[in-house]
């Protein structure tokens, strides 16, 4: 089918658009990269700004790794993100499945609890009282315990769980299969893409954590790597102070901490991705 001229410009105005925020998104992240590569005196020269450097050095990330804390935080970081997503993910799937089924009592008083969480909380601190009380303070699990269920995720599973077919719970039924099998033989499975997706969520929730952090965790060594960024940021904010050790100008330090910072979550984003599109449902109705 042949395009007419008013559809060919609105294409032309689509993709100038997409083009346009392709570069918004891309050159500060390329800026980014290149002033952590960039040498120490290629950056005196231009003023502190690089955005394609002539010569790449190493030295920033030498630095991070050797002088600074961060590959210790980056290990609690690790340990916390896998953890708090697996028991959040089990949690979450545990508490959405019975609440998605509809003959189940005290359904309704349960859901309007959990709605209740959204609107209102504690407070910082009956919180803060209630994680030293159990003892989690200065513990690596005050990062993961009062984080490990999201009230949203948890509606969002449910609403999942509830527009699975019927038909299919009442044939594994007539097979004999309890609410056990049924859950791990078929709502799990058939839930995959929305459990990478509540996963994702809760990935970048643990990742980022810094507040619970600062609050709970006074032993630097339980620091995660946010709060390790956080001191290394600004521990020099200005250009003119060149760290002694390594002769590095400050702002190349920032932005390879920042670089540091954010690849992982960047190199395990498109392996996730795949799911938030992925239909599962259609072909296990089929079969």
């Amino acid at each position: 089918m042949v395009k007419g001229h008013s559809e060919r410009m609105f294409d032309i105005v689509v993709y100038g658009v997409l083009l346009l925020a392709g570069i918004v998104a891309v050159v500060p992240l390329m800026f980014v990269v290149s002033m952590s590569l960039t040498p120490y005196g290629e950056v005196m020269r231009n003023g502190g700004y690089v955005f394609w450097p002539s010569g790449i050095t190493w030295d920033a990330y030498h630095y991070l790794l050797e002088k600074t804390d961060m590959p210790n935080g980056l290990m609690v970081t690790i340990f916390v993100t896998v953890v708090g997503t697996t028991l959040s993910l089990l949690l979450t799937v545990l508490m959405a499945y019975p609440l998605s089924r509809k003959k189940m009592k005290g359904r309704s008083l349960l859901l309007l609890i959990i709605l209740f969480t959204m609107l209102f909380n504690g407070g910082l601190i009956p919180t803060y009282l209630i994680v030293q009380k159990v003892g989690l303070l200065n513990s690596i699990w005050a990062m993961i315990i009062p984080n490990a269920v999201s009230a949203f995720n948890l509606l969002i599973m449910k609403s999942f769980f509830e527009n699975l077919p019927e038909e299919i719970f009442e044939s594994a039924r007539i097979d004999g299969a309890k609410e056990w099998r049924l859950l791990t033989t078929i709502v799990v499975p058939l839930a995959v893409p929305s459990l990478m997706t509540i996963g994702l969520f809760y990935m970048v929730q643990y990742w980022n954590l810094y507040f619970q952090a600062v609050l709970y965790i006074q032993d630097g060594d339980l620091y995660p790597l946010q709060v390790v960024v956080r001191n290394i940021l600004t521990l020099n904010e200005s250009l003119d102070n060149i760290n002694p050790e390594v002769t590095l100008p400050t702002v190349t330090l920032q932005m390879a901490t920042v670089v540091a910072a954010s690849l992982p979550m960047i190199i395990v984003y498109p392996f996730i991705q795949k799911y938030f599109v992925k239909g599962m449902l259609v072909g296990a109705i089929k079969g």
